[in-house]
């Protein structure tokens, strides 16, 4: 399930045209569901229990930990997670920290 601030839950074919617009996806999932199930392509592993320090690294910082630029608080941005739970708990903390 995929969340974004503008639209609580997208489709897949809504994602993929939203990456076609330079949208970040951060894939919320642990560490081992990324080697059991698969990395979703074009996607930033950053698990739910790293993501409210991730967003507040210094962005070099980040650069090195994700391999990433890291995104404005006004760059799009989009959580994904298995079922949909932790995706809707990044997109709070991401609002909680001034991401819009």
């Amino acid at each position: 399930s995929l969340c974004a601030a503008a639209e609580p839950n997208l489709s897949y074919r809504q994602l993929k045209d939203l990456k076609k617009a330079n949208v970040l996806h951060i894939d919320v999932r642990e560490r081992w569901e990324i080697d059991r199930f698969g990395k979703i392509p074009e996607s930033i592993n950053i698990p739910l229990g790293e993501l409210m320090e991730a967003l507040q690294m210094d962005p070099t910082e980040f650069k090195e930990q994700y391999n990433q630029k890291m995104p404005s608080k006004s760059d799009p941005v989009v959580f994904s997670c298995l079922a949909g739970t932790r995706s809707k708990q990044a997109l709070a903390f991401a609002v909680s920290l001034g991401f819009s």
